[in-house]
């Protein structure tokens, strides 16, 4: 039986795939730091021999890593480690999300509430003052975007003024897991929009209440604002699940 040892501890590789043993011995090299973020692949003539596999199970594995984020092609140049960056490791996890059946949309909303509530208390201590005038300019756009009834802008508006939060955490991951979350939650809060003439601009005042505790640097009064605006929404859709808007 073959196994190989990772962080002090031995895996047994005989009941994998050859294609998982790839991925997993690809990912060692790169957790042992024998390959690092942007460093180039040996080719494939060599690798294949090195990891115990056939070419063609190599070439399977390359690709479900590359598919995860974790290596990329260039064109003439060969296979390289990308930047593991988190948005980008983390971006498949957005593919889960769309899996999920209608009955499990609130557990992925109830999610984004807890991640971004703490979103908004991170960035309530670190925000700049930049980044507070282009979340005001991003509330502009959106203040007028309802008074044109324009709900595909006003949506924009919103996904621009929660990222600018999550970024403005200052935590990388957190604002990734963000990000693959909100994008899968659009469909809902479209929903709750077209089906309730109120909602902008209840939105819109949720949002000005935010705004207001991440320029005085408060992060519990930011918490808790961030906590009412999702829960707004969760609340409506629990009540009123979204139909199909295609």
């Amino acid at each position: 039986m073959t196994t190989a040892r990772s962080n002090g501890v031995e895996v047994e590789l005989g009941g994998m795939s050859q294609t998982d043993v790839v991925v997993y011995r690809i990912k060692k090299m790169i957790l042992d730091g024998e390959l690092a973020p942007g460093g180039k692949l040996p080719i494939e003539k060599d690798l294949a021999p090195r990891l115990g596999v056939s070419r063609s199970s190599l070439r399977e594995g390359v690709r479900a890593l590359s598919i995860m984020g974790v290596l990329e092609t260039r064109q003439g140049a060969g296979m390289f480690v990308t930047a593991l960056d988190a948005s980008l490791l983390l971006a498949p996890m957005g593919f889960v999300v769309d899996l999920q059946q209608p009955s499990g949309v609130q557990h992925v909303h109830s999610v984004r509430r807890v991640l971004e509530t703490d979103a908004a208390a991170e960035a309530a201590m670190r925000i700049s003052d930049a980044d507070l005038a282009d979340a005001g300019r991003i509330l502009d756009a959106a203040e007028e975007a309802i008074a044109n009834v324009d709900h595909d802008a006003v949506l924009d508006a919103d996904m621009k003024f929660h990222k600018l939060i999550a970024i403005a955490s200052g935590n990388p991951v957190l604002a990734a897991l963000i990000e693959a979350l909100s994008s899968r939650t659009v469909r809902g809060r479209m929903w709750r929009a077209i089906s309730d003439e109120h909602a902008d601009a209840a939105t819109a005042h949720e949002h000005r209440a935010i705004l207001r505790a991440l320029a005085d640097h408060d992060p519990i009064a930011a918490q808790v604002r961030m906590a009412n605006h999702l829960l707004e929404v969760e609340s409506f859709l629990q009540d009123r699940p979204p139909i199909d808007l295609e």
